[in-house]
C-alpha cells in the first residue's frame, strides 16, 4: 500500500494522526481510485482524497463516491443481528439469530425438498463474496433457485456479446484509449450523470477532434455536446441500428477484408438491413431521416471508432438484440480488437463485471462456465469436492424467483447485497411475494426496504471493512482494501455465508480463514473457462495495479485488448447479427397514451439504499420527479413543480414535475432510487427478454393526471 501513497505523492495531504489507505469507490463500474482518511486513534473513517495516479480516473471523482465514506460510520448503521417478533425488529445474538435461520431453512428443506430455499445475490460486493454466493447456494443450501440483482443490469450485455463475440467482457479495450479514437457512438448512456468520471475521455478525445454520436430519448447533458443526437422513440434501438448499418452497407464503409476474414453471416445482415432505408427507421424511430443519415457518414469514415452502450438499450424486452445490433456495426467497420477502437457496455454496479462470471447467475459457474454442460460442472465440483450428480440444476431468473415464489415452489429465502422491493419491476407483484415467504432472511448493513420485509436481518460490512477484489468495466481485476474495523458487531458476507453453510452440515466446503483464500480457489474454478482468473493472484494486482482477464497463467500478461486475433466463438469468428425490429413489450394505448421510460441521476445510486443516507446527496435530489415536454404537459395544464398521477397498467405514483424541451413529446423520465409509494418501478413492465431474462425497465405505457 506504501508504494501507492509514494507514487501518487498523495503523503503531502496527510493530515497530524491521520492515516491514508488506497482503495477504490463502492459505487459504479468505474471503480474509481481513492485513498481513504482514517483517523489512527479512534480507527474511524474521516474522508477522502483521489488517487491521482489511477489510470482509470486520473483522480476524479462523482458526488458519489466523494461522500461515499460517509455510509460507513452512518448513525443507521446495523449493528446487531434484527429478528420480527410481533412485527417489530428485535436486536439480538448471533447465535439466536443463526439458530432460527438454520431451523427454519432445514425444515423448509425437509417438508418441501432443498429448493424450497431461494438465494438472491448481488454484485456490489467483491469477486470473492459473489464466487461464494455460487457455492454457498448450491453446495452450502442445495438449492437450484439461485440468481442476483446483476440480471437486472448487465444480463442484456452478456447474452449480445456471448451471441455476437462469444465473451463476455464489457469492454473490448482498456478506457485510456478513447482518447485516441476518432469516433464515439453512445447508446442509451447518460454518461455525464451515470458515469461521471468516465467523461473525462470524451473531453480528451473531443479536444483532438473526435465526433460524439448520442442515441438517446432525451437531451441529457451527455446529449447536449453530442455531433449528432439521435433523440429516438424509447424502444427502438434496433431499429436505429439497423439504419445505420444499411448505410454503411450501402456507402461502401464496410471493412470487407475484416468481414470476410473474421465474421460469420454477412449476406444475412445485408438482406435484413436493406429495408431499413433513412425514411423507414425514421418511421420507427422518430429520428429525423437527415440526422440518420449525418451520423452514418460520420461513424463510417472514422478510422478509428468506440460503440458504447449502456442500460437504455440493454433494459428492454429486446435489449440481447439491441446489444447484438450495435455491436455488429462495429464488426462492420473491422473496428474490434484494435487500438482505440472496439465496443464497450458501460458497467453499472461496482463489480456488475466480476460478479456475473463466477457462479452467481441461475445457469452459470465460476469462469463463465455453464451449468448445463456436464465437462464444466466436472471440472467446479472437483475444485469444491463434491460429486458431479451433487450440483443443483439450473434455476430461474431473479424475477421468474418471485414467480416460484408465488407459486409456493420457494417458501424460504436468502437476500443478500440487494433490494429488490426498490429495484425490481412490477413493485406490488414484488413486494406480495417477499410478504408470501414463509422465512425470509436479508443480509444488509442498512434496514433496506427489502429489509423491512424479513424474519431476521443480520448485519454485513460495508465495502471499507474487508478485503477483496472487484473488476471494472475494462474488465481490469484491482484491489478493494480493508480500511477500518467493523462497525458493532456487523460480520462480511463471507464470514455469514460460511457460518450459514456450516448450520445446515456443509463445514467442510466452507472453512476458509480470509478472502485471499477464497480467491485462491476462485482461481482453481475459472482455469481454463471464458474468464479466467488463474494467472491472476493478489500479489500480481498489488504489484501491477490491476490485471486484465483472461489471463490463464501467472507468466501471462494480461489481455487489455481483446480479440485481436479472433473471437471467443467456436470457430474464432464473430458472429454478425441479422435481427428485425420488433415492438416493445409495451406500447401506447388510448387508455395509456405515453411512454415512460426510467434511469439514473448524478446523486444517486441504483436502489438509493446508501445515497438516500448521506446528507449532501439528498439536498442535491431529495425525491423523484417526472420529466415532461411542454407541449405534452400543456395538454394536461401541469406547470412546473405541479403533482402529477402516473399510472401504468400496473400501479399509480404521484412525482413532482420537471418541464422540459430537453425529453420528446411521446415520453416521460422518473429516476428510480426511491422506494415505497416514491418507486418508478411501481410502473415498470416485467416483459423479459427471451434470452436475458432482463426485464424491460426503459419501456411502459402510461396516462398523466394533474393533482
Amino acid at each position: 500500500m506504501s508504494e501507492f501513497l509514494v507514487k501518487d505523492g498523495v503523503k503531502n495531504l496527510q493530515k497530524p494522526g491521520e492515516k491514508l489507505v488506497t482503495t477504490h469507490c463502492c459505487y459504479c463500474g468505474m471503480q474509481c481510485g481513492m485513498h481513504i482518511r482514517v483517523n489512527e486513534k479512534s480507527g474511524k473513517v474521516v474522508g477522502v482524497e483521489p488517487r491521482y495516479d489511477w489510470p482509470v480516473t486520473l483522480g476524479k471523482m462523482c458526488p458519489k463516491g466523494v461522500t461515499a465514506y460517509q455510509t460507513v460510520n452512518h448513525k443507521e448503521r446495523i449493528l446487531k443481528p434484527l429478528i420480527k417478533k410481533n412485527g417489530q425488529f428485535i436486536e439480538s445474538s448471533w447465535e439466536d439469530a443463526y439458530d432460527l435461520i438454520e431451523k427454519n431453512f432445514k425444515r423448509l428443506q425437509k417438508d418441501y425438498g432443498k429448493d424450497a430455499v431461494g438465494v438472491f445475490g448481488g454484485v456490489s460486493m467483491t469477486n470473492e463474496k459473489c464466487y461464494l454466493v455460487g457455492k454457498y447456494a448450491r453446495v452450502g443450501i442445495g438449492t437450484r433457485f439461485l440468481d442476483y440483482n446483476g440480471r437486472f443490469c448487465m444480463s442484456s450485455a452478456a447474452g449480445g456479446f456471448m451471441k455476437t463475440l462469444g465473451v463476455d467482457r464489457g469492454s473490448s479495450l482498456p478506457l485510456p484509449e478513447f482518447e485516441h479514437t476518432n469516433c464515439l457512438f453512445m447508446a442509451g448512456s447518460n454518461t455525464a450523470e451515470c458515469h461521471p468520471t468516465m467523461i473525462q475521455w470524451l473531453w480528451k478525445a473531443k479536444d483532438k477532434g473526435a465526433k460524439l454520436i448520442v442515441a438517446d430519448p432525451r437531451e441529457t447533458p451527455t446529449a447536449r455536446v453530442a455531433d449528432v443526437h439521435l433523440d429516438l422513440k424509447p424502444g427502438s434501438d434496433s431499429a436505429l441500428a439497423n439504419g445505420i448499418m444499411h448505410l454503411l452497407v450501402k456507402e461502401g464503409y464496410v471493412d470487407e477484408e475484416y468481414v470476410n476474414e473474421r465474421c460469420n453471416n454477412y449476406e444475412e445482415l445485408k438482406a435484413m438491413v436493406k429495408k431499413f432505408t433513412p425514411e423507414y427507421t425514421e418511421s420507427i424511430t422518430g429520428v429525423k431521416k437527415e440526422k440518420i443519415i449525418k451520423a452514418a457518414h460520420i461513424y463510417g469514415q472514422s478510422p478509428r471508432s468506440i460503440v458504447t452502450f449502456c442500460r437504455g438499450i440493454e433494459q428492454q424486452n429486446k435489449g440481447v438484440d439491441n446489444v447484438t445490433l450495435y455491436t455488429s456495426m462495429a464488426l462492420l467497420r473491422g473496428q474490434i480488437g484494435k487500438f482505440a477502437s472496439g465496443v464497450a457496455t458501460i458497467t453499472g454496479q461496482g463489480n456488475g463485471q466480476g460478479g456475473r462470471e463466477h457462479g452467481q447467475k441461475a445457469d452459470a459457474l465460476p469462469g463463465y462456465r455453464k451449468i448445463d454442460n456436464p465437462e464444466h460442472v466436472k471440472h467446479v465440483a472437483g475444485v469444491w469436492g463434491i460429486k458431479p450428480e451433487e450440483m443443483p440444476k439450473a434455476g430461474v431468473s431473479a424475477y421468474e424467483m418471485f414467480h416460484e415464489i408465488q407459486k409456493e415452489n420457494i417458501r424460504g429465502m436468502h437476500i443478500m447485497c440487494s433490494n429488490p422491493a426498490v429495484s425490481a419491476p412490477n413493485l406490488e407483484y414484488i413486494w406480495s411475494g417477499l410478504k408470501k415467504l414463509d422465512f425470509l432472511v436479508v443480509s444488509d448493513f442498512f434496514l433496506s426496504e427489502t429489509a423491512e420485509f424479513a424474519d431476521v436481518v443480520l448485519p454485513t460490512t460495508t465495502w471499507a471493512e474487508d478485503e477483496g477484489t472487484t473488476t471494472n468495466l475494462e474488465g481490469r481485476v484491482i484491489r478493494v482494501r480493508k480500511v477500518t474495523e467493523p462497525v458493532g458487531e456487523s460480520k462480511t458476507d463471507w464470514e455469514i455465508m460460511c457460518d450459514i453453510a456450516k448450520r445446515m452440515g456443509k463445514e467442510q466446503f466452507f472453512n476458509y480463514d480470509n478472502p485471499k483464500q477464497i480467491f485462491e480457489e476462485l482461481r482453481m474454478a475459472s482455469k481454463g473457462g471464458k474468464a479466467d482468473y488463474y494467472g491472476i493472484t493478489w500479489e500480481r494486482i498489488e504489484k501491477e495495479d490491476g490485471v486484465f482477464w483472461p489471463c490463464p497463467s501467472e507468466d501471462h500478461p494480461g489481455t487489455p485488448t481483446m480479440f485481436k486475433e479472433k473471437f471467443g466463438t467456436e470457430d474464432g469468428k464473430a458472429n454478425l447479427a441479422a435481427v428485425d425490429w420488433a415492438e416493445p413489450g409495451e406500447t401506447p394505448t388510448k387508455d395509456y397514451p405515453h411512454i415512460l421510460t426510467t434511469g439514473r441521476v448524478v446523486f444517486h445510486y441504483l436502489s438509493g439504499t446508501q445515497t438516500r443516507r448521506v446528507d449532501f446527496l439528498m439536498q442535491q435530489c431529495p425525491l423523484p420527479y417526472i420529466e415532461i415536454h411542454p407541449e405534452l404537459a400543456s395538454q394536461y395544464n401541469i406547470s412546473e413543480k405541479n403533482l402529477v398521477k402516473v399510472t401504468s397498467p400496473r400501479s399509480t405514483m404521484t412525482v413532482e414535475a420537471r418541464i422540459t424541451k430537453a425529453i420528446r413529446k411521446d415520453t416521460v423520465f422518473i429516476p428510480y432510487h426511491w422506494g415505497k409509494e416514491l418507486a418508478a418501478n411501481l410502473l415498470t413492465n416485467p416483459a423479459l427478454d427471451p434470452t436475458s431474462r432482463m426485464p424491460e425497465f426503459k419501456v411502459a405505457a402510461v396516462k398523466l393526471e394533474r393533482i
